[in-house]
């Protein structure tokens, strides 16, 4: 079956190829795509373990199971190399990416800009996330990523079972053992998860000493975003539009999302504010390096499942922090009521 999220996809790489074809000094996409040598590749793609060691830092790759079977690629910085205090009980910060990114996120402006080559060398123990769908994350017990089901999540699954995950797992280390809380740094869709999973399951407020929460995101009823106004009458109810969008990979990191990101990134491209704009919210709307924009092409975006964006725009819709809403008859059989909980934030005992 021809799925929605990728038609959106090819429509836009069609109006885009055809349009910047008349644009001077932008690249003709076909042409593009089909050379994958004059493009940022996915061949001999290096992962986040692969950047941090290059600077010298030791690194590692964990996969973490979680409780509904989503295998998470976990990356790793137990100290820095700087100062060889890996003998030594080191303070535990995660760090949670934010919507269709991914732990290169993180990384990006090199080791002396970058978060978390700064906290390993302030002696932290530095964990970065992946959420599940995202390219670090695409394996699952029995489910395929090429099977509908797999994409039958928002980021009230991540929250629950994907943080929940990572934070057990980093305490249950040799050096996270006797340490009883983290430190939680979050971006964007990081402090979504980080709100809901401190709202529905408190416990795990006693896991946590400190929030730090970059551009959060919970009540979204006064977005200005003139995209997600526009979208959201049609894509924040549960209706036949919702419906058809729903369930599904979007943004997956492969070639042609990645050629269809490198043509609107050329510097004389009409279009080319897009792409400095989505740089800016890669940088938590800090100060942008665009000099790092062909490491930044070559790892996002890093996919989601449509599910996550439809859950933004039904908050946007209704004005409420809650989850997903399935429509009435299934809330009736998920929730037992017609509208879907909302979550209790004032459970949140942690101070961000």
């Amino acid at each position: 079956m021809y799925r929605f999220a990728g038609s959106l996809l090819i429509l836009a790489a069609l109006a885009l190829g055809t349009y910047s074809a008349a644009i001077e000094g932008s690249i003709d996409f076909y042409k593009l795509y089909d050379n994958p040598e004059a493009h940022v590749s996915l061949k001999n793609k290096a992962t986040t373990a692969d950047r941090t060691a290059l600077h010298g830092y030791p690194s590692e790759h964990h996969h973490i199971l979680t409780a509904d079977g989503y295998i998470l690629g976990v990356f790793r910085i137990p100290y820095s190399h700087k100062l060889q205090n890996q003998n030594e009980k080191r303070p535990i910060v995660f760090l949670q990416h934010g919507l269709t990114s991914c732990s290169d996120a993180w990384i990006l402006q090199g080791p002396n800009d970058s978060l978390p080559y700064l906290l390993a060398d302030a002696g932290y123990d530095v964990w970065m996330g992946n959420a599940r769908g995202t390219s670090y994350s695409r394996n699952h017990t029995k489910l395929s990523p090429d099977h509908p089901s797999f994409w039958k999540f928002s980021w009230h699954e991540i929250a629950l079972y994907d943080i929940t995950a990572i934070i057990d797992y980093a305490l249950n280390t040799e050096n996270g053992r006797g340490q009883e809380a983290i430190h939680y740094v979050g971006h964007s869709q990081g402090t979504t998860v980080f709100f809901a999973l401190m709202s529905w399951l408190p416990e795990y407020n006693d896991k946590i000493k400190t929030a730090h929460l970059f551009a959060p995101v919970a009540i979204m009823k006064n977005l200005s975003s003139p995209l997600v106004r526009y979208l959201g009458p049609y894509l924040g109810h549960k209706n036949a539009y919702s419906t058809i969008f729903g369930s599904q990979e979007f943004l997956p990191h492969n070639e042609f999302v990645m050629a269809l990101f490198f043509n609107i990134c050329q510097p004389d491209v009409v279009l080319r504010p897009v792409c400095e704009s989505a740089m800016k919210t890669l940088y938590s709307g800090g100060r942008v390096n665009m000099t790092a924009m062909p490491e930044a092409m070559a790892t996002h975006p890093a996919g989601c499942s449509t599910d996550q964006m439809l859950h933004y725009l039904q908050e946007q819709q209704s004005g409420y922090f809650r989850q997903f809403d399935h429509g009435t008859k299934k809330n009736l059989e998920v929730y037992g009521s017609e509208e879907p909980p909302e979550y209790l934030v004032e459970q949140r005992c942690v101070t961000p």
